[in-house]
């Protein structure tokens, strides 16, 4: 079973990000939509609230599930058995950014991550 990772704040839920949802259920049996807990970051809205947001969005989607985490995304990935971790790509910037992360993650872990372009609408 390919199991894939979506990790994010998801603060709220964009319509890029339901684009990505969709897009990575192509390639995957299922998709865990990971909202990160960071206790230093200032959220818009409550865990809660971006659960019943995201729950809303992907109501149609049944391979898709929502969990929360706090740590490292790579342990959560071990914890859920995931083999990959989808990441958006929107610029040039954030294509470097995340090479870095990706390559790091594969080397002490063995997960891969997969880029997706946004669409650019």
């Amino acid at each position: 079973m390919k199991r894939f990772v979506f990790p994010g704040s998801f603060d709220p839920i964009t319509l890029g990000h339901l684009d990505i949802i969709q897009r990575a259920l192509i390639i995957c049996d299922e998709l865990i939509i990971a909202i990160g807990e960071n206790s230093d970051k200032k959220n818009l809205f409550s865990l809660n609230e971006r659960i019943n947001f995201i729950s809303k969005s992907i109501s149609s989607k049944p391979r898709a599930k929502i969990l929360s985490y706090s740590g490292l995304t790579t342990n959560f990935c071990k914890e859920v058995k995931a083999s990959a971790i989808i990441r958006g790509i929107r610029s040039a910037i954030d294509f470097e950014f995340e090479k870095n992360i990706a390559e790091i993650n594969r080397k002490l872990t063995g997960i891969e991550t997969l880029f997706f372009l946004s669409d650019s609408k």
